[in-house]
Parts: C-alpha cells; sequence; structure tokens
C-alpha cells in the first residue's frame, strides 16, 4: 500500500499548491504556531513572504508517520527549489503546528 497523507495535510498541501489563502488558513487553527528549520516564526508572516507572496508549490517526494510528515521539492519565488521536510500536529481536523527545514 502506499502511503497516503491525512487529509487535513492533504488540504494544506492542495492549499498552498493552490496559492489559495482563504483555504489555507481554514485549514489551520486559530491558535497555529510553525517553526523554519528550527526557529519559531510568526505564521502570518513567514506564510506570508514564504508561500503567498513568492508563489510556492511543493512536490512530495515521500510520506511518514501516518501521513503527517513528509518530505517535499519545495519551490517558491524567493528561493528557487529546496528538498525540505514538514511535520505536522494535528487538532480536531486542523494544522495546530507545522515544522519545516531543509532535508
Amino acid at each position: 500500500m502506499t502511503a497516503q497523507l491525512d487529509p487535513t495535510v492533504q488540504e494544506f498541501v492542495d492549499a498552498l499548491n493552490a496559492n489559495d489563502q482563504d483555504r489555507f488558513y481554514a485549514v489551520l487553527t486559530d491558535d497555529a504556531t510553525m517553526s523554519d528549520d528550527g526557529v519559531e516564526r510568526d505564521l502570518a508572516q513567514w506564510t506570508g513572504a514564504e508561500i503567498f507572496d513568492s508563489n510556492a508549490r511543493m512536490r512530495i517526494e515521500s510520506i511518514g508517520d501516518n501521513g503527517t510528515e513528509l518530505v517535499a521539492d519545495y519551490t517558491n519565488s524567493r528561493w528557487g527549489s529546496m528538498r525540505t521536510t514538514w511535520r505536522f500536529v494535528l487538532r480536531d481536523g486542523k494544522v495546530s503546528r507545522f515544522e519545516t527545514g531543509q532535508a
């Protein structure tokens, strides 16, 4: 059986790839947090700069931990392409935290 993303994580990825801010923020809890390369970041500022203002896209390479971890080729107009890891904490069907960094 091929590993699949948790449906909530899949929605996060789909919203990111569609550059759909409303859809993206709808999948996050109101108090969601995140880190990038181990550093806590302001979620709204980071997602604005690294996702929406830079037309980010991710192509999933592998999936782990019951669909809540992934490795992806992440591309945006700010940094180009890089191999990244993503880990998600879910609560009540939404993402309460995500951690990303270079793989």
